[in-house]
């Protein structure tokens, strides 16, 4: 039975991630931003541990950690969770710069720091779930595919630094996936928001999962989904 440490599990492909893995009875430890939220994760997947640390504040993160119980052993560490706010460049103030960046660059990166001894030990596995805002982007994007393309470069840097020591770090590309963010995306671009034309955030959890339970003689670094329609 293997033990997961999950952000964003509460929606989206976070949420379909923790239901395939706890209902075949690995071990799910999950990352909520409150204790409000930590209760709400723990009704939602029964047995599994929570840990509270806001990644809107990268540099609590270790604090808030130090005062909880760590989990003894970790085989992965998927970083699903993330936040987006477009807007054009010439409109975009630091704050929400430092937002997206926090919560989608900077917050994944410290939480690689701490339970990467972890990591280590297990010959785990990183899991980065970018964006197809992490390969190229768009007007308005700016903000937000800045932290995807850091994502990218995280990614890159901690595979080759960690590859000799077995831990296999993977990056996932969705395109876009129906999730209460894709709907507040449409919210943002003033159109209106179908479901049904996106990808189900279960299919990116298909591919994340495959990642994860490939033989060690080979490694995904890095998928691309796109739509199917």
């Amino acid at each position: 039975m293997a033990t997961h440490l999950i952000t964003g599990a509460g929606s989206g492909i976070g949420a379909a991630v923790a239901r395939r893995l706890h209902e075949r009875g690995d071990e799910l430890v999950l990352l909520a931003r409150d204790a409000g939220r930590a209760k709400e994760l723990a009704a939602l997947f029964p047995g599994a541990r929570t840990l509270v640390a806001d990644l809107a504040d990268p540099d609590r993160i270790s604090k808030s950690l130090g005062m909880q119980p760590m989990p003894d052993h970790l085989d992965s560490l998927l970083h699903i969770a993330g936040v987006v706010d477009l807007g054009p460049v010439g409109e975009l103030r630091p704050r929400t710069w430092h937002q997206q960046l926090n919560a989608n660059l900077v917050s994944p990166a410290e939480l690689t720091r701490l339970f990467l001894p972890h990591l280590r030990a297990a010959r785990g596995h990183v899991v980065f779930v970018n964006s197809g805002a992490g390969l190229n982007a768009h007007a308005e994007w700016g903000a937000y595919a800045a932290s995807k393309h850091g994502l990218k470069a995280l990614a890159d840097s901690l595979r080759q630094e960690e590859h000799a020591g077995g831990v296999r770090v993977t990056s996932v590309y969705p395109g876009r996936t129906a999730s209460p963010m894709q709907a507040k995306v449409h919210s943002q671009e003033g159109r209106a928001y179908d479901p049904a034309q996106y990808i189900d955030p279960e299919s990116v959890a298909t591919t994340i999962v495959m990642a994860l339970d490939l033989p060690r003689d080979a490694e995904v670094n890095d998928l691309t989904v796109r739509p199917g329609r």
